[in-house]
């Protein structure tokens, strides 16, 4: 067992401490005043000020903790909403193609008659091309 005092137990045997750190709220640094003049600015801390036993958990580059403007459930209907209408629009997209039209296949020199094995003494028929 601990003795009195101890880090483990607390200060004087108290239960609403962290060994000699206060049991602090969990807030993040992020929820503070940002236009306070603080001592340490970056930290968001004064000199002197009681600190959070997980501090280096809820600096401002870390965790967070301060309320969403918006529920969670109104941003999961959101983003399953917009799944749901990309997966619709996937399937519009794949029962209906769009797609430029395509029109025959058109060769030089007269669809390149001599090249596919033509008669070189027999004038070929004439090949229309169309034009986009």
């Amino acid at each position: 067992m601990a003795a009195k005092g101890s880090p483990k137990r607390g200060a004087d045997g108290c239960t609403d401490r962290y060994g000699y750190y206060l049991k602090l709220p969990d807030h993040s640094q992020q929820e503070r005043d940002p236009w306070y003049d603080w001592d340490h600015p970056d930290l968001r801390l004064n000199w002197g000020e009681p600190m959070h036993w997980d501090l280096d958990m809820y600096i401002r580059n870390r965790v967070d903790m301060s309320p969403t403007p918006v529920s969670w459930n109104l941003m999961c209907k959101h983003l399953f909403s917009f799944v749901a209408f990309m997966l619709f629009m996937f399937w519009v997209r794949e029962t209906y193609p769009t797609y430029q039209p395509v029109g025959p296949k058109q060769y030089p020199y007269n669809n390149l008659y001599l090249e596919r094995g033509g008669n070189p003494n027999k004038e070929p028929k004439s090949v229309f091309h169309y034009e986009i």
